[in-house]
């Protein structure tokens, strides 16, 4: 088996911690990437590996992050974007300007797979972007609004990110597919986890209702698909592009198959970015 460099964020617990752990055993070289000092750290002593700190709400954390990887790996066999999150009913906005769930979601995974490109092209590699069956339930992507500015609700906010993932994942593979890049995007499952569990999130009721808690998935069958997706055959045994559920390509909301649609949003993100 090659041992590959599988970057993961959103790794200090959860799907993406487990994703860690699974592929560490492997025997590849894991990068863990989270926010909180501590269970970062945790997780990368458990499988021996290096870890670094960034904040998705504050977009100067997300390039520092992208120099510091490009100093240390001169190849980067995997980029998984899981980092993510359900913020509270009311909108809020990063120091940056953007709307939290837009950023964290969506445009930091984006600007920092924009700007390792090159080293993910050099390298054939593959971007894992996790997204959610939300993006049916409530996605409704907006190129004149993407900020919420003028109608905010929660969970489209989070539908709205997760279907912008799956249009970004199917716009790499078009333009950077013919360079040997492969992309995918996935969704988890309803995992019993932290995520959004913080009084006032827009869905507590869901994830913090210790009943319902009972009846979620583990998060070691949710990062069953990262897990799958990152390994050695990736892009030989499953479609460049698609958006997967359970190891299996997945209807996505209409939007994620407009070709202009997601070309076009792109373009906006890199203008909203101020990147070429």
């Amino acid at each position: 088996m090659r041992r590959q460099t599988i970057i993961i964020t959103g790794a200090s617990d959860g799907i993406g911690a487990e994703a860690a752990r699974a592929l560490g055993r492997q025997g590849h070289e894991v990068v863990v990437v989270g926010r909180n000092q501590e269970r970062t750290a945790s997780v990368a002593r458990e499988i021996n590996a290096d870890y670094f700190l960034v904040d998705f709400s504050d977009l100067g954390e997300v390039r520092n992050l992208a120099a510091l990887l490009l100093e240390k790996y001169p190849r980067i066999d995997v980029l998984a974007n899981n980092a993510g999150g359900i913020f509270t009913p009311a909108r809020q906005e990063t120091t940056d300007g953007f709307e939290m769930t837009f950023q964290v979601n969506y445009l930091a995974p984006f600007l920092l797979t924009h700007l390792l490109l090159d080293r993910l092209v050099a390298s054939r590699a593959t971007v894992i972007n996790t997204s959610s069956v939300a993006n049916r339930l409530y996605g409704n992507v907006d190129l004149s609004d993407l900020n919420a500015e003028r109608y905010y609700d929660p969970k489209r906010a989070y539908g709205n990110a997760k279907l912008e993932q799956i249009m970004f994942t199917r716009e790499l593979h078009r333009r950077f597919g013919p360079q040997g890049l492969t992309s995918a995007s996935f969704h988890p499952g309803i995992v019993s986890t932290g995520f959004s569990r913080a009084p006032g999130a827009s869905m507590e009721g869901i994830y913090g209702n210790w009943f319902i808690s009972k009846f979620l998935a583990s998060p070691r069958k949710g990062a069953d698909t990262l897990i799958w997706l990152a390994s050695e055959d990736r892009g030989k045994t499953w479609p460049s592009g698609e958006f997967f559920t359970r190891r299996k390509v997945a209807p996505t909301n209409p939007q994620a198959n407009d070709a202009s649609l997601c070309a076009e949003l792109w373009n906006q993100s890199q203008e909203l970015l101020q990147i070429g």
